[in-house]
């Protein structure tokens, strides 16, 4: 049974910065997408940042975190990171874990994340 695991929520002032990590259990890790999602009080679930499996070469994000966010992967520490920089009052939300393979696609309990003055 494959766990997903984040952590690293919290509240913070707008224009601070947090650091989220996912670790994801079982030997699937390196050859996963990796993903952040998050969902707002009364709003869909969006995806925030996409990581190509194995080194993760090829990350996108969504316009309104563009050059604010950085997704990263350590496959050593089967790990996904979510660098989160200029943090703005919509950027309020939990967020989500997602591993993705052709056959599986997990998800994590969420965690977090409050930005308000």
């Amino acid at each position: 049974q494959v766990q997903v695991v984040e952590s690293g929520g919290g509240v913070v002032h707008p224009g601070g910065s947090l650091r989220l990590s996912c670790v994801a259990s079982g030997t699937l890790f390196s050859a996963a997408i990796m993903a952040w999602y998050r969902q707002a009080p009364g709003k869909q679930r969006e995806v925030v940042a996409v990581i190509s499996s194995g080194s993760g070469r090829v990350t996108n994000y969504a316009g309104s975190v563009k050059g604010r966010f950085t997704i990263s992967r350590d496959n050593a520490k089967n790990t996904v990171y979510l660098q989160m920089n200029s943090l703005k009052s919509e950027d309020t939300a939990v967020y989500y874990c997602n591993m993705r393979t052709p056959a599986y696609d997990y998800w994590g309990q969420g965690t977090q994340v409050t930005v308000s003055s």
